[in-house]
């Protein structure tokens, strides 16, 4: 029997991984990998890993020094902002970790001069330009609805702006039962 979602075994917390359900229409989240930030009583918000801009950080925003790394829409919420999460720990005052060793945040200042110095490896900082919120218990409903998966991954592939297929790569990690998801079709008209 084909199963269309996984049973629901993980509770989102910081530092879990969301994946829309295949067949999400909402143009923002169509098969997106999230980071989660933090969920609690008060709300949740997090980053999309997986929608790109093609655009150097340099060009999105005045005084920022070149850097390699790929720039992620985060999601929609104050898109005119700019966030990061990185691996830099303690070199970033004020940092928050999110999961071991993954960090959000911290002395923007201290960042740029980083930066600057070409003190950052390209695996080692993630920018996102808004990002993903939910209201106080809107993503358990949405959860109950089966909208999202709850997963986990790897600092190494939440770091990793040159993977292509995060969400197919994670789906399948769901398990041997789930990797049919993986291969459906965006647009299931076109199957």
């Amino acid at each position: 029997m084909l199963k269309f979602g996984p049973d629901q075994k993980q509770k989102p917390a910081r530092g879990s991984i969301l994946l829309a359900e295949p067949f999400m229409d909402d143009p923002h989240f169509k098969r997106t990998v999230i980071l989660l930030c933090e969920h609690n009583e008060e709300g949740s918000f997090g980053f999309v890993l997986n929608n790109y801009i093609d655009a150097g950080i340099h060009e999105v925003m005045d005084g920022m020094p070149y850097f390699e790394g790929r720039i992620s829409v985060g999601g929609p919420v104050k898109n005119t902002n700019l966030y990061y999460v990185h691996t830099l720990g303690d070199k970033l005052p004020g940092s928050i970790e999110v999961i071991d060793g993954i960090y959000m945040g911290g002395d923007f200042e201290q960042l740029k001069e980083l930066l600057m110095n070409e003190e950052v490896p390209e695996d080692a900082l993630r920018f996102f330009v808004g990002y993903s919120g939910w209201a106080p218990e809107q993503l358990d409903e949405e959860l109950e609805r089966n909208s999202w998966f709850v997963t986990s991954s790897t600092r190494t592939m939440l770091m990793n702006t040159d993977e292509q297929e995060l969400w197919n790569e994670l789906v399948r990690q769901l398990g041997s039962e789930y990797a049919h998801l993986a291969n459906l079709p965006q647009d299931p008209n076109l199957n």
